[in-house]
C-alpha cells in the first residue's frame, strides 16, 4: 500500500451559528488542508499520481474558499463551516476531480490552527 500526502493553505472567515461560544462571532483562520490518498499500485512511471496533478486538483477546490466568508457560500448555507464540514466538503469535491479507481481518497484534514484539526474519512 502506498500513501501520499499533500498540504495547501487558504485564508477565510466564518462563524459557527448556535455554537454558544466565541466562535459564534465572525472570525478568520489561516487554514491548512492536508489530503491523504492511498493506492495498491503504481503507474508505468512508478508513481501513484503526479504530486503536481494532485495539488492542482486540491487547489481548484480551495480556490472557491480562499479569502471568502464561508457562511455565504452555497455548500455552507445550511450547515456551519466548521473544520469538520470544511474537511468533508473538500473531500467530496476532490473525489470528483480525482476520478481514478486505483486512487483511494483516505482522508482530508482541515487545520484551523497549528494545534487543532478535524479529519474526514470518506
Amino acid at each position: 500500500m502506498y500513501e501520499l500526502r499533500v498540504i495547501t493553505n487558504f485564508s477565510a472567515a466564518h462563524q459557527l451559528k448556535d455554537f454558544k461560544g466565541a466562535c459564534e462571532n465572525l472570525h478568520g483562520h489561516n487554514w491548512k488542508i492536508e489530503v491523504c490518498i492511498t493506492s495498491e499500485s503504481l503507474d508505468e512511471a512508478g508513481v501513484v499520481i503526479d504530486f503536481r496533478l494532485l495539488r492542482k486538483h486540491l487547489n481548484a477546490v480551495i480556490a472557491g474558499l480562499d479569502h471568502k466568508f464561508l457562511n455565504q457560500l452555497d455548500p455552507f448555507r445550511d450547515r456551519n463551516p466548521s473544520s469538520e464540514n470544511i474537511a468533508r466538503y473538500v473531500a467530496k469535491q476532490l473525489a470528483i476531480l480525482l476520478d481514478d479507481p486505483k486512487i483511494n481518497l483516505r482522508s482530508v484534514s482541515a487545520w484551523e490552527s497549528e494545534t487543532a484539526c478535524a479529519t474526514y474519512y470518506p
